[in-house]
């Protein structure tokens, strides 16, 4: 008998390494295009997971607005939602659109309406060209006999200019009447179901059945996402599973009002990446609080961080850095890695154009003797910097092989310097 034949066979954890994992493949949706100009982004189908971002301006203000919807989409974020709440608001979309357009800044603008989005797109025409897509939210757009009659006017609208829509429901703004019909239902249950699920079905039914009726007025299938935002993270993943499995609409994921700092990232990546794992998913924005006077790109640099982790999508180069431990006592190599991280995501701008695939690349920034050589040659280049007490010498390794060992006060210059020319004479041809 063979030694295979006597091998045991592998237990199930073994099994599980053996064959790998990931995430589960993407749910089958219908596509949606959204474009400006030659610009087209795909949201659903077979398209990449899309990163969005809105902007916290006053859209009345149409300089300031521009130029944060730029920095957002220099940043990464492929689509823009702007605030459209006022007729100064709707007066200055078409401003921000062609000031856009003489920045070279062809990122779609989504408009956000709430309440009297019909009569700011009705008065507005040149708004309702202006905007690539719009955001309804069926739980404010009218009461009684004038909700239909308001949601029918927006859709129309929709269907005039060809333009696509998100139906957005909140927990925050839920249809009363929707929810008071789901409560009868659900009193006359044999075993009644809680209010927290309640809700949750309204959040789907409302969100399932304002697509359904926005179909029966015209608008394409193909021309609708559905999000239902809240900002528990167990209703969020709950909510999205029931979305999933009662339609094939394209799913916006986020976490509404996710908070600030390190509580509104953990919190949105906790829910997303759950979601994402599933195959659930098509387009995500990371709902940040910023911090006063705040950077509002973090809330793209976040979105796009959730999907490379996952090896989704790839936005940047990666960099690797130790923790730092009673071996690292000098906090040189953390502001190196800082350095680096904040060099890489600057270049990205133009290096994005013209050296395709360099976001793919991970670049390892280590601290002591421990890690730091076997990190490094894992890492396309990467640097091993002295630990307390150790040789003050840093070798660098290119692609697995040392390259070159750098001394003295201007380590991190010269390897900033070298990741350039790494990444130039990589990809220089690659244009």
């Amino acid at each position: 008998m063979s030694s295979a034949d006597t091998m045991p066979l592998p237990c199930a954890e073994e099994r599980s390494l053996a064959v790998g994992c990931g995430p589960a493949a993407r749910r089958k949706t219908r596509a949606m295009n959204i474009a400006w100009g030659s610009n087209v982004v795909t949201v659903g189908g077979d398209a990449p997971v899309v990163v969005q971002s809105m902007t916290n301006t006053d859209t009345a203000d149409a300089i300031a607005t521009a130029i944060q919807v730029q920095g957002l989409a220099q940043a990464g974020s492929e689509l823009v939602r702007i605030t459209v709440n006022s007729p100064e608001a709707a007066r200055e979309v078409a401003a921000i659109r062609d000031q856009l357009d003489r920045m070279n800044c062809d990122v779609p603008l989504i408009g956000d309406f709430h309440f009297n989005g019909h009569k700011l797109l009705t008065e507005f025409p040149d708004c309702a060209q202006a905007l690539s897509k719009y955001r309804i939210n069926p739980g404010n757009v009218g009461r009684g006999a004038k909700r239909d009659h308001q949601f029918g006017a927006m859709i129309e609208i929709a269907c005039k200019y060809d333009k696509p829509v998100r139906i957005g429901v909140n927990w925050g703004s839920l249809d009363q009447e929707l929810l008071a019909r789901l409560m009868d239902e659900n009193a006359k249950r044999a075993e009644p179901w809680d209010a927290q699920a309640v809700m949750r079905e309204a959040l789907v039914t409302s969100a399932i059945e304002s697509a359904q009726l926005a179909e029966k007025w015209g608008q394409p299938g193909n021309r609708i996402t559905l999000s239902a935002k809240v900002s528990s993270v167990q209703d969020l993943i709950t909510v999205y599973r029931a979305l999933s499995a009662r339609c094939d609409y394209p799913l916006h994921l986020g976490l509404t009002e996710a908070g600030m700092g390190s509580k509104g990232i953990v919190a949105s990546t906790a829910a997303i990446a759950v979601l994402l794992q599933e195959g659930i998913g098509d387009t995500i924005r990371v709902s940040l609080t910023p911090e006063p006077n705040g950077d509002r790109r973090q809330e793209v640099i976040v979105a796009q961080e959730i999907l490379q982790s996952m090896g989704l999508r790839a936005f940047a180069p990666m960099v690797v850095a130790c923790p730092g431990c009673g071996r690292t006592t000098s906090t040189f190599f953390q502001e190196l890695a800082a350095k680096i991280q904040g060099y890489l995501r600057e270049q990205m701008v133009d290096w994005r154009k013209t050296y395709p695939g360099v976001e793919n690349i991970t670049v390892a920034v280590m601290g002591c003797v421990v890690n730091g050589p076997g990190e490094s040659k894992h890492a396309d280049i990467g640097i091993s910097l002295p630990g307390t007490g150790e040789q003050p010498v840093a070798p660098v390794f290119i692609d697995g092989q040392r390259n070159v060992t750098l001394k003295g006060e201007r380590i991190a210059e010269e390897f900033q310097d070298i990741v350039a020319r790494y990444v130039h004479q990589r990809f220089g041809g690659a244009a």
